[in-house]
């Protein structure tokens, strides 16, 4: 038929992290998730039911091997891939290398700690090699991917050293050099005959060798001050401490004009002076072209921890308790010296502030020194000179999270437990950012590869004790995000939700779990999910139900022999609406 297509879908996930009893000195590990970008939208099922709140896949497989010679030598070669699921566009890193000599002190003494300037001076050797290339859908896996493919190598040998001024200054001081080596460069000429004669400019790429080298010094000085208010031993409050880290830092890089060249473009009015166009041959290239300008700039950061020493509500112990009221409020901003306008940089801050225990508010955000005109576009002037405050406030981002259980009221949870201590969906920048930790929506992993997480071998007692001593355990997670935009006077907040999982054991044998929140942006409840799970002792069986989701609801049942070994022995059924309704 004249309208006749094909296409495939499928989807690939690997996981490997290699046991480093092995091997110490070597190390491998995989996490593998590419597919066709319409597969999550057309096989919606319990699988991937958290993967419909992104639209990004990602791999990675890395190899690294570590040499115990005297300087230390690592190695590391490994692949990545970043797939957008929207535009189908891929973006891959084939292969990634990495070598590297760990750091060397060829002055300082044998034995002893080193002291001033001279016995710290300190450097080391690295180099990167990378072949990256951008492809769409319809053309992985074919020899068309690697198509303009860019492929170079950088190396880079940084020198420092540090040093103590007036006994609480904390100084360093640095130079790094690199050189860049590329496959191909690009040419710029004009040419009078292109475009029926109106002239164009002609790029070329030229294959070879080709190399750059660049070098830059930097400077930092830091201090920690300490400040303590005592309010005596025998008050609540008994003390508070406040630590603060000042920090600020000169960096300075020289042009390199060496690396540009120039093209003319003449022109058709003779009272009108000839173009004169430059470029850098190293354009477009894997590492770009080196700076053409020079650039002087500072940096500066402040950090403030604030913390408070309490009578310990425990009257068998004999320290009191310390408690922290602010964690790691940081300030940072910077000073462009060589810029014409616009010198200051945005100020950036990021705080934690506990509320109660386990319960952290996180907050960061952006502020502007300067004034928007009535384009708003950012002007010239600062925003306190042109009739407003001190800054404006462009982006800023609320978040917490909490999580009990039954183990909070049962007693069997020490003080020093926390639920999301080791949790990666709760301690990362994603999430603190207004980001929505995917497995409040469900477990992202198949159904059937569940099956390993619990041995098939279980003591009978057990096993008896479980039935006669059930505690029905159960757990309560909770996460809510906001974040608010103002960067173009919009004024609007562009993310605000609710996001909570829960699951309950009612017996040894069931365990049944819900997550579901709500965006109270679009007003609407988020994806929900509804999980059922019985343990059949040598077999397994779960069943999952999608009531809402984001495009499409589905359900999942799936039954299986809980050994790895003929984990084959199953039957699984999922369904999905029909989209043709």
């Amino acid at each position: 038929f004249p309208d006749f297509t094909q296409s495939s879908l499928y989807n690939i996930r690997w996981r490997h992290t290699q046991d480093p009893k092995v091997n110490p000195s070597t190390r491998f590990s995989a996490s593998v998730n590419l597919g066709s970008s319409r597969y999550l939208q057309q096989s919606i099922n319990q699988t991937n039911n958290a993967s419909q709140l992104v639209n990004t896949l990602s791999s990675s497989v890395s190899y690294a091997k570590s040499f115990d010679t005297e300087p230390a030598i690592q190695f590391s070669a490994a692949a990545t891939h970043s797939q957008n699921t929207q535009t189908q566009v891929i973006n891959m890193s084939l292969p990634n290398i990495n070598a590297s000599i760990s750091r060397i002190f060829p002055f300082a003494p044998k034995d002893g700690a080193k002291k001033g300037v001279f016995q710290n001076i300190n450097l080391q050797y690295d180099v990167t090699a990378e072949n990256r290339f951008t492809t769409t859908d319809s053309l992985f896996f074919k020899p068309e991917m690697f198509e303009g493919a860019e492929a170079g190598a950088r190396h880079s040998i940084p020198l420092g050293t540090n040093f103590k001024l007036l006994n609480y200054l904390s100084v360093s001081l640095g130079t790094n050099f690199r050189e860049t080596w590329v496959g191909k460069t690009i040419r710029r000429s004009y040419d009078p005959e292109l475009n029926d004669g109106l002239g164009g400019v002609v790029q070329d790429t030229v294959s070879g060798f080709d190399s750059y080298r660049t070098y830059g010094f930097s400077a930092g000085l830091g201090t920690t001050v300490y400040g303590t208010f005592n309010f005596g031993k025998d008050k609540k409050i008994q003390a508070i401490r406040h630590v603060v880290r000042p920090s600020v830092s000169y960096n300075i890089s020289p042009g390199f004009e060496q690396y540009y060249e120039e093209y003319t473009i003449p022109s058709a009015d003779p009272q009108v002076n000839a173009q004169v166009q430059q470029y850098s041959r190293f354009e477009n290239t894997i590492y770009g072209a080196p700076g053409k300008l020079y650039s002087s700039s500072m940096s500066f950061a402040l950090s403030n921890t604030l913390e408070a020493k309490v009578r310990n509500p425990d009257t068998t112990a004999t320290e009191p308790k310390k408690i922290a009221l602010l964690n790691n409020f940081n300030l940072s901003s910077a000073y462009n010296i060589t810029a014409d306008s616009l010198n200051w940089s945005n100020v950036q801050f990021t705080g934690s502030i506990p509320i109660v225990k386990k319960l952290d508010l996180n907050v960061n955000g952006s502020l502007d020194p300067y004034a928007l005109n009535a384009n708003n576009q950012k002007i010239n002037t600062f925003n306190i000179n042109n009739g407003g405050s001190l800054f404006r406030l462009v982006n800023a981002n609320m978040s917490f999270n909490y999580s009990f259980s039954s183990k909070d009221f049962d007693g069997s949870r020490s003080d020093d437990d926390d639920d999301n201590a080791n949790d990666p969906d709760f301690n990362n920048d994603t999430f603190r950012n207004g980001g929505r930790p995917d497995d409040l929506f469900g477990d992202g992993r198949d159904i059937a590869d569940l099956r390993g997480d619990e041995p098939a071998d279980k003591d009978k007692k057990q096993e008896d004790d479980k039935w006669y001593n059930n505690s029905i355990p159960w757990d309560f997670r909770l996460a809510y995000t906001i974040t608010y935009g103002n960067q173009l006077r919009q004024n609007e907040i562009s993310s605000n939700s609710l996001m909570m999982s829960s699951n309950i054991s009612l017996s040894p044998k069931w365990r049944i779990g819900i997550s579901s929140g709500y965006d109270f942006k679009n007003k609407g409840i988020t994806l929900t999910q509804m999980r059922f799970e019985r343990d059949l002792e040598s077999w397994v069986m779960r069943f999952s139900w999608t009531p809402i989701g984001a495009r499409n609801t589905s359900w999942n049942f799936f039954i299986g022999i809980r050994g790895s070994i003929l984990r084959d022995i199953k039957y699984d059924k999922r369904r999905e609406a029909d989209r043709r309704l």
